[in-house]
């Protein structure tokens, strides 16, 4: 991993008017955006490994997102595709707990370090309103990666003098 989210996304795997307000409609919407990912080896299998892991455990982070994810061998280096709804889009068996922003993660077994690095950044950043704020608010894909990079900005260390 690069070390930066932003680096990570690609304009044409960010959806920013998700149509299903289904989860398991949401996620197959917003995982169509990784089948010519170079990184998806088999998308087949890694889509089946999703809904999988999906169905272990809520993948739903709190604040309206979802972070769903599979660690597999089908995924050759991190894959990444975002998705934002205008509507809310039930979280698994949590009526109550709706999501707009799904970040869908593929990334390979073998390297577990990046794939906590990622998970952890996109934790703090989206522990912030502002930011979620900003997200939902993104007229582009381009304006939703500014944003991003803005909140990757500001968690940043200073540089020392």
């Amino acid at each position: 991993m690069a070390g930066k989210i932003s680096s990570l996304l690609d304009p044409s795997r960010i959806a920013l008017d998700v149509k299903s307000t289904q989860r398991t409609a949401a996620l197959n919407e917003i995982s169509k955006l990784l089948t010519t990912h170079p990184a998806v080896s088999n998308f087949d299998g890694f889509y089946r490994e999703l809904l999988a892991r999906d169905r272990l455990e809520t993948t739903c982070i709190g604040h309206g997102v979802s972070l769903p994810h599979a660690r597999t061998e089908h995924v050759k280096s991190i894959a990444l595709a975002v998705g934002r709804s205008s509507a809310t889009i039930t979280c698994g068996d949590h009526p109550d707990e709706q999501i707009r922003l799904v970040f869908m993660l593929g990334t390979p077994k073998t390297n577990p370090a990046d794939y906590l690095a990622v998970v952890s950044s996109l934790c703090k950043i989206l522990k912030h309103e502002i930011n979620r704020t900003a997200f939902l608010t993104a007229a582009t894909p381009e304006e939703f990666i500014a944003a991003v990079v803005a909140a990757e900005e500001c968690l940043a260390p200073p540089i020392p003098a």
